[in-house]
């Protein structure tokens, strides 16, 4: 069927309005011949007048009438159809993604691994021994893709999941920090490259891999790889949001997986989490068997959030947990490829606040962690996270415990909308868990302390993109240096980092 212009039905009114006026005006006369008794002139233009008025206020209502119209139309249009998710969220699921890269560098360091997530050691380790400028990767977080989604079910019920891979952005490869370990094996400290044990061991969703339910009413229900609840409250009470180049927090898992770089992450996890009003709980249990890895954890959390305070308190239990690290150039040759390990149930309490004022959000926290010997003893041989096989087991490091403190404090302030200035101030304190209250270099069971202070400016270019530069101060005295080759660094790194 033709449809007619709208612009002509919208003058349709003026017309029929000129033409009912000039009728009236021609018949005015003719009247007046036929009709002796016919009014006057002046009477019948008043008359002509109030028609016309008449008719414009009909042309006025209809006109009003169509624009409403009009408008129901594509209200209910609008209604129909769905509104353009975007090229990065579909229907519910959305496409995440972030790379980091720079150059640094530091005074005290070591080579730049293709495995471990780091890249570098930003922090001083125990192979730090050579000024170095390199290439680096994740100074503020981990590069990673990703996949999460939200699809209602009910109006109070909806399904939720999520996919996360990282990778290094200088080799390509998954970060691997098992791996970063074993590639050490049988090496001289002042030969090794940046390694460390990490929670990442090469999987393909190494950042995260859960399904689960949510809802308003009832709180969230999911159960697969997920964070520990350190990492989700330490990244948000850490004053550098526990990047990588700037946080005691971030330059290692040690804080955030309570004491276990591996247990920042949980395989086979089942977390809940409600939140009512100001106040939020949450418990997560990690499925595990005696003697075997992993050997399973039990967390739980409570949080509160009013007006600009925020504040969490979280316990975590650990089982049969484990440290991995290189073998010495004897253990290498006897058993190639493999790893040493310490193995230990944890249990650490972390306090943690923040409180935003204006531009400025201070924070910091407080966290106590105790080593203990394992309830049930791992054997020589098992496999660890990754699949590497553990040559050599330790499962009687703390027949005397061990407790490490750690402590920091910061603030972020806004520059200006675009800018960012961080600096913090971060520490772990360890008894003496030799037996003999040793409080120097000696030994690494000694009592010690450690040390960081930094500063960092992040500028976001645009929604896409920031840059950033910071310096980092590191060092180790008594227990916690035994056996390093320096016991301070500084680096400095400066990167960009596009997230979408």
């Amino acid at each position: 069927m033709h449809q007619q212009n709208p612009s002509a039905r919208r003058g349709a009114p003026v017309l029929c309005g000129t033409g009912l006026a000039l009728a009236a005006l021609a018949w005015a006369p003719l009247a007046h011949a036929q009709e002796a008794a016919s009014p006057s002139t002046a009477t019948m233009e008043k008359q002509i007048q109030e028609l016309t008025l008449k008719l414009k206020a009909l042309e006025t209502k209809e006109a009003a009438d169509s624009a409403a119209a009009a408008a129901a139309t594509a209200k209910s249009s609008s209604a129909k159809k769905p509104v353009n998710p975007g090229f990065l969220n579909l229907d519910g699921i959305s496409l995440y993604g972030t790379i980091d890269a720079g150059i640094a560098y530091i005074d005290h360091g070591a080579p730049l691994s293709a495995y471990h997530p780091n890249g570098l050691p930003y922090v001083v380790q125990k192979y730090s021994n050579r000024s170095i400028t390199s290439v680096a990767q994740n100074g503020l977080g981990q590069s990673k893709f990703g996949m999460n989604g939200l699809k209602p079910v009910t109006d109070d019920l909806a399904v939720v999941f999520k996919l996360e891979t990282a990778f290094s952005p200088t080799s390509g490869n998954l970060p691997d920090g098992p791996r970063s370990l074993v590639n050490n094996n049988g090496l001289a400290l002042n030969k090794q490259a940046t390694s460390g044990d990490s929670s990442r061991a090469g999987q393909l969703f190494q950042g995260a891999a859960y399904l689960g339910v949510t809802s308003k009413t009832f709180g969230a229900l999911t159960f697969g790889r997920q964070n520990s609840m350190l990492v989700d409250n330490m990244t948000s009470y850490d004053p550098q949001a526990m990047a990588n180049a700037f946080s005691l927090l971030g330059a290692s898992a040690f804080s955030s997986g309570a004491g276990i770089s591996e247990s920042a992450k949980f395989d086979n996890a089942l977390k809940y989490a409600y939140n009512y009003g100001f106040a939020r709980f949450a418990v997560m249990h990690q499925f595990g068997s005696a003697g075997t890895i992993p050997g399973g954890a039990d967390q739980a959390n409570v949080g509160v959030d009013y007006a600009g305070f925020s504040a969490d308190a979280t316990y975590t239990h650990l089982r049969d947990a484990v440290t991995e690290s290189s073998l010495t150039a004897a253990q290498a040759t006897a058993a190639p490829g493999t790893l040493a390990a310490t193995i230990s149930n944890n249990t650490s309490l972390a306090i943690e606040a923040r409180y935003q004022w204006k531009k400025l959000r201070v924070s910091g926290g407080y966290e106590t962690i105790t080593f203990a010997n394992p309830s049930d003893p791992l054997a020589v041989g098992v496999s660890g996270l990754g699949g590497y096989k553990l040559s050599v087991v330790n499962n009687t490091a703390y027949t005397i415990h061990r407790t490490q403190k750690v402590s920091w404090v910061g603030a972020r302030y806004s520059l200006t909308k675009a800018a960012t200035l961080a600096a913090a101030y971060y520490r772990y304190d360890q008894n003496s868990y030799k037996g003999n209250g040793c409080s120097n270099a000696s030994f690494s069971s000694c009592s010690g302390t450690q040390q960081v202070y930094s500063a960092s400016v992040d500028y976001r270019l645009t929604k896409n993109f920031d840059v950033y530069t910071g310096l980092t101060a590191s060092s180790v005295a008594n227990g916690l240096a035994s056996g390093y080759l320096r016991t301070a660094a500084v680096s400095s790194m400066t990167g960009v980092r596009f997230s979408f």
